[in-house]
């Protein structure tokens, strides 16, 4: 198909950097295999209005964290009526703020393991013992597992709340969950085969995720189809009640007894040689370039 000329929005100013800059050259490389008239746009070094100016048709937004994927930057492009991959303006905002993506869960009926939004004055040894130890600690608006923190002794909650706290000023502590993570992609209204995260770290952080070669992602993810099929079916609910379309990723905890609950969602899902989605897809048979022409082809605005 002739796509006219792409952009490969990589980059940006956000923590998430770096792990930006690894998706954008690879969508970039798939793209120029294929002879797509595609190009790296940072709107670290340029303006978006350069995008009118140097003719751009479509945008392929690999851009993570701030400014990327929390509906800024898709409300810029509608403005500019070009067409770009992923989510709207509301849902890549709710997406990105995981309080208030927990709270239209939660009002949806959906399940959200229970947390505690702190600030400097919260009462850190009632939120321990409210949610009970281990628990977890994170920025409500940043990605990547970065300012995140397990907090496994009593009294460790400051600390942790405080890490956080350097990122965003929202904060949330959250329910520790002992049943295992899992992941669910989903393309073009349906959803990927499930992936179990099985992380050689303490929990699935920063370097589990981008660094290391030790972190276990099974495909099949060993439920068995029914309960893989529940999964999936809780991810496409959750997906969508936060208003999402094309592609995205769920992620899912499950308890000690087995039940899910809805952790994050993300509507830029990373496109790196460690990412979720594009390994989902290949086990559905979608190679890495078939993947990235995919959702290119659904770009829209609105």
């Amino acid at each position: 198909m002739d796509f006219g000329k792409v952009a490969v929005m990589m980059g940006g100013k956000s923590a998430e950097r770096e792990v930006s800059l690894k998706s954008g050259a690879a969508v970039l490389a798939a793209m120029t295999a294929v002879d797509v008239d595609v190009h790296a746009f940072d709107p670290r070094d340029k303006p978006l209005e350069a995008l009118h100016a140097e003719g751009f048709d479509r945008v392929f937004v690999a851009l993570h964290g701030r400014g990327g994927e929390d509906g800024s930057l898709q409300g810029a492009l509608d403005l500019l009526d070009i067409p770009y991959t992923g989510s709207g303006v509301l849902a890549s905002a709710l997406a990105m703020d995981k309080w208030r993506c927990k709270l239209i869960w939660q009002a949806a009926g959906l399940p959200v393991p229970e947390f505690v939004v702190l600030s400097g004055a919260s009462d850190f040894a009632a939120v321990e013992a409210q949610l009970g130890l281990p628990l977890f600690v994170k920025p409500a608006c940043e990605g990547s597992s970065i300012g995140i923190s397990k907090v496994k002794e009593p009294g460790g909650l400051r600390a942790a709340y405080e890490l956080a706290a350097r990122y965003d000023s929202c904060v949330i502590a959250e329910r520790f969950l002992a049943g295992g993570e899992f992941t669910v992609g989903i393309l073009g209204g349906r959803a990927l085969p499930v992936i179990r995260i099985v992380p050689a770290t303490e929990f699935y952080d920063y370097d589990a995720k981008y660094l290391r070669d030790d972190t276990e992602y099974r495909i099949p993810c060993g439920l068995g189809e029914a309960r893989e099929k529940e999964l999936q079916d809780l991810a496409l609910r959750a997906y969508a009640v936060l208003g999402g379309r094309g592609w995205g990723r769920m992620d899912l905890m499950l308890d000690a007894d087995g039940r899910a609950w809805c952790l994050e969602a993300n509507t830029a899902p990373g496109m790196t040689d460690h990412s979720l989605v594009p390994m989902a897809a290949r086990a559905a048979g979608i190679e890495f370039p078939q993947l990235v022409l995919k959702l290119l082809d659904e770009a829209r605005c609105g």
